[in-house]
């Protein structure tokens, strides 16, 4: 039976998302990333804002000097994750093998879902009209036998396009395209290739294999193969997650002691509730600190029980933090990780504190309202106060 994989880009998603939020900033350019004034970066930009030359990865700075009239927003990644995986479960709806790469990319193999929701371009077209009708977002679409040519589809097809390459149309399909688009390519590879007279993917393909392994050695065969549009490789769910962390990137430097703490307070929160989103419970956590200059260190502490209670989570991290930082460096990022999982265990009377059983049942009913009404239904009084001195000042974190 042929493969048949389908690959879906949500289009300028963070934007996109920013958009449905605030529909004043549809066709305006808009960027979404860090602080200009500091080491931001764009993590986003609208269509608008790319036809002046701006990318993701881009400098803020750089990105408002080919746009100055641009208009910036620091992001709220929590509500995109929401987002993000509402996309998710719909489409696990329409096949069994479901590989996100990121949080608006994946692949899905719906090899033999035919009699069920008809042939792939059909259930592409599908998902891409109940992606916008449902969750009220663009995203573009890639159908072919195997991942690296349903990936490039949906590039060629971007943005809210729906390419399908027939099967055995795949090494046509690729020719015309530049080499830099083929998996392996990147800026050193693409300078020698060109050098040799090489610039798409058919002239990539015309060469012999034994030059290209001459010049690349592994990668050189490698890149014979996805230049024919051959590529067997799965689509792979993935197991059970080892770790779950979240990291913040500070927009300037800085060694203001209660920034960093209220900072460290938002990602243990972020962090506890993913580990109940999807049924774990952490026994290690572990502080990242980035200093200016970029040294970087990461301590653990691994805790009596497992826990996904934010109280506990950040009263851990704090302790890490406090023992190696009290404001003597400025601090360029800071994280939080919690590892060493397992599956959640019940709340039980005799077995667990009975604080911890009413924070845990408060912690799910301030999931339940943010998963309804979106994450900023309920934000945490101390995580509004511009003056947060330490933990004495969130004795009633969890009341």
């Amino acid at each position: 039976m042929t493969r048949q994989i389908i690959h879906i880009d949500l289009d300028a998603f963070f934007v996109s998302v920013e958009e449905l939020l605030d529909p004043s900033l549809r066709g305006k350019p808009v960027l979404v990333g860090g602080d200009p004034q500091g080491h931001g970066v764009v993590s986003s930009a609208s269509y608008a804002a790319r036809q002046f030359g701006v990318r993701s990865a881009m400098p803020m700075r750089e990105a408002l000097r080919r746009c100055p009239q641009a208009i910036v927003l620091r992001g709220r990644h929590r509500t995109y994750g929401e987002y993000s995986r509402r996309v998710m479960r719909l489409l696990a709806e329409y096949a069994p093998l479901v590989e996100p790469i990121s949080i608006d990319e994946a692949f899905l193999d719906v090899t033999g879902c035919e009699p069920l929701f008809g042939p792939a371009e059909t259930i592409a077209r599908t998902i891409q009209q109940r992606v916008q009708d449902e969750i009220g977002l663009p995203c573009s679409l890639g159908v072919a036998t195997n991942k690296l040519v349903a990936k490039i589809a949906t590039e060629v097809g971007k943005p809210q396009g729906l390419v399908v390459v027939p099967p055995g149309q795949e090494a046509a399909f690729l020719a015309p395209l530049p080499s830099e688009r083929l998996w392996g390519v990147g800026p050193k590879t693409a300078a020698r290739l060109h050098e040799l007279g090489v610039h798409t993917i058919g002239q990539l393909a015309a060469l012999p294999l034994d030059q290209l392994q001459a010049e690349f050695g592994i990668l050189g065969a490698e890149l014979h193969r996805r230049a024919q549009g051959l590529d067997d490789s799965p689509v792979s769910p993935g197991g059970e997650p080892k770790s779950i962390g979240q990291e913040h990137t500070f927009g300037q430097d800085t060694a203001d002691v209660p920034t960093v703490e209220r900072r460290l307070l938002a990602l243990s929160d972020q962090v506890a509730a993913e580990l109940r989103r999807v049924g774990y419970q952490a026994r290690t956590i572990t502080l990242k600190l980035r200093y200016e200059g970029y040294t970087t260190l990461t301590r653990a502490a691994t805790l009596p029980t497992p826990t996904d209670l934010e109280k506990t989570i950040y009263e851990t991290a704090l302790a890490l933090l406090r023992k190696e930082w009290r404001g003597q460096r400025k601090v360029r990022l800071i994280g939080v990780r919690g590892s060493n999982l397992m599956r959640q265990a019940s709340y039980q009377l005799g077995l667990f504190e009975v604080g911890d059983e009413r924070r845990s049942r408060l912690s799910r009913a301030v999931d339940e309202i943010r998963a309804r009404y979106g994450e900023e239904a309920i934000v945490r009084a101390s995580l509004l106060r511009k003056n947060l001195t330490g933990l004495q000042d969130l004795s009633g974190l969890d009341e």
